[in-house]
C-alpha cells in the first residue's frame, strides 16, 4: 500500500474510531467530568481535527487507479440524483428530528411526516447516500477509504444510535415501529416543497463550487461548463 494511502487510512480510523468512542463508551464519563456543553465542544474539536487531518491525508494520498470503470456521462447523472437525494433526507432532517442532541422525548407520540416517511435516520443516509454517489464517479482506492469512513460512521452510527435510544428514551421503540431504518423512496414525495427548494439550491451551489475548489466540473455544470 502507498505511503499516502496508508496515512490515509490511519487518518479514516482515527475520525471514526474517535466519534464512537466519544459517542458511547466515553460519553457518559466525560458529560460528568465536563458537563453537556463541554462534553460537546470537546466533541466537535476532535470531530474538526480528525475530519481536518483526514482531509489532509485524502489530499496528499495518490489518485488512481480505477477499482473499476466508471460510467461517464451515465455516472455522473446516477450520482447527481443521488446527491440531490441524500440533500433532500439532510435539509429535511433539521426539522421535527427526535434524535438530534437535545431532542429527547420528542418521539413520544410523534407521527413520521416529511423526509422521515423515508427512514428515521434521514441524516445519516443522506451522508451515506453522498458518499457512495462520489465513490461512484471517482472509484479510486483514496476516494473508497474518504468516502468509505462517512458512509461506515453514518450506518453504523445510526444502528448504535438506535440500541443506545432504546435504553434512554422510553418512546423510542415506538418511533421505530412507525418508521423505517432502511430508506423507502417511495416516502420522498412526503418531502415538503420548501425542502425540496432548499436541497436543490444547495446542490446548485455546492456542486458549482467544485470547479474552483478541486478542478472537477460536477452536477449539472459538468455539462453547462
Amino acid at each position: 500500500m502507498p505511503l499516502g494511502l496508508s496515512a490515509l487510512v490511519s487518518a479514516a480510523v482515527l475520525f471514526v474510531g474517535t466519534h464512537f468512542i466519544l459517542s458511547h463508551p466515553a460519553r457518559a464519563p466525560l458529560v460528568a467530568k465536563l458537563g453537556e456543553k463541554g462534553f460537546l465542544a470537546l466533541y466537535s474539536l476532535v470531530a474538526l481535527i480528525t475530519l481536518g487531518g483526514m482531509g489532509h491525508a485524502f489530499a496528499k494520498a495518490p489518485r488512481g487507479p480505477w477499482l473499476f470503470e466508471p460510467m461517464s456521462d451515465w455516472a455522473w447523472i446516477v450520482a447527481s440524483v443521488l446527491t440531490i437525494v441524500a440533500l433532500v433526507l439532510l435539509v429535511g432532517s433539521f426539522r421535527g428530528n427526535p434524535a438530534l442532541p437535545g431532542s429527547e422525548g420528542k418521539a413520544a407520540g410523534k407521527e413520521p411526516a416529511g423526509v422521515f416517511l423515508i427512514t428515521r435516520h434521514p441524516m445519516m443516509w443522506g451522508i451515506a447516500i453522498w458518499g457512495a454517489a462520489h465513490i461512484l464517479v471517482m472509484p479510486d482506492a483514496r476516494t473508497f477509504v474518504f468516502m468509505g469512513a462517512f458512509i461506515v460512521l453514518a450506518l453504523a452510527g445510526a444502528a448504535l444510535q438506535d440500541k443506545k435510544k432504546e435504553q434512554l428514551d422510553p418512546a423510542w421503540p415506538e418511533w421505530e415501529a412507525k418508521t423505517s431504518f432502511w430508506p423507502n423512496l417511495s416516502g420522498l414525495a412526503g418531502a415538503s416543497i420548501v425542502t425540496w427548494f432548499v436541497a436543490l439550491v444547495a446542490w446548485l451551489a455546492i456542486t458549482f463550487s467544485h470547479m474552483p475548489l478541486g478542478g472537477i466540473p460536477a452536477g449539472v455544470w459538468r455539462w453547462l461548463g
